[in-house]
Parts: structure tokens; C-alpha cells; sequence
């Protein structure tokens, strides 16, 4: 096993990942990209505002705190209840979010 994917996989281990291949017809390898999901349900703050676009710490503190008083999300779109996200930024970041 190539020293990379050795790394690949132990990069996995620690953190959840979703891989993308793009562009049909170049070979999956040169076209892989990682993408770092982050559960709102359970993330902190600082987990969420370093993986989210466009949320910043004041944000991702928002979403915490309405996670804590209202219950965990049902869904990415619920996201759009909490002052100042809006569709743009839950679309920009729907690959990069879970809730389960």
C-alpha cells in the first residue's frame, strides 16, 4: 500500500470524510477530493465554525446554543431557525454537514 493512502487511512480513522469523484472520463485518483463533514448535533463551536463556510464562531456559537434549547436538528435545512444562516449558506455547505 502506497505511503499516501496509508495516511489516507489513518486521516479516516480520525476524522469523517465523504469522497467526491468528479469530471467522468479522468481517472478517479487525480480527481478525488476530501470533504470534512461535521455532525451539528454534537460538534462544538469551534468544530463547526472551522469546517463550515461562512460560519463564523459567533455563528457556529449560535447554533449551539440553539441546539441546547431547542433539541437536536432534524435535518440541514433546520438550520435556516437559527438567526443569521440563511439557504445560501446551508446550500454552500450541505456536503459538508450531518445530523445523525
Amino acid at each position: 500500500m502506497k505511503l499516501s493512502m496509508l495516511i489516507l487511512a489513518g486521516l479516516c480513522a480520525l476524522i469523517p470524510v465523504t469522497l467526491l469523484a468528479e469530471a467522468p472520463g479522468k481517472s478517479a485518483e487525480s480527481e478525488v477530493r476530501i470533504v470534512e463533514t461535521v455532525n451539528i448535533n454534537t460538534a462544538s463551536a469551534e468544530e463547526i465554525a472551522g469546517i463550515l463556510t461562512g460560519i463564523g464562531l459567533a455563528k457556529a456559537r449560535a447554533i449551539v446554543a440553539y441546539r441546547k434549547e431547542f433539541g437536536p436538528f432534524d435535518s440541514i435545512d433546520d438550520l435556516v431557525e437559527v438567526k443569521g444562516v440563511g439557504d445560501a449558506t446551508i446550500e454552500k455547505n450541505r456536503s459538508r454537514m450531518t445530523v445523525k
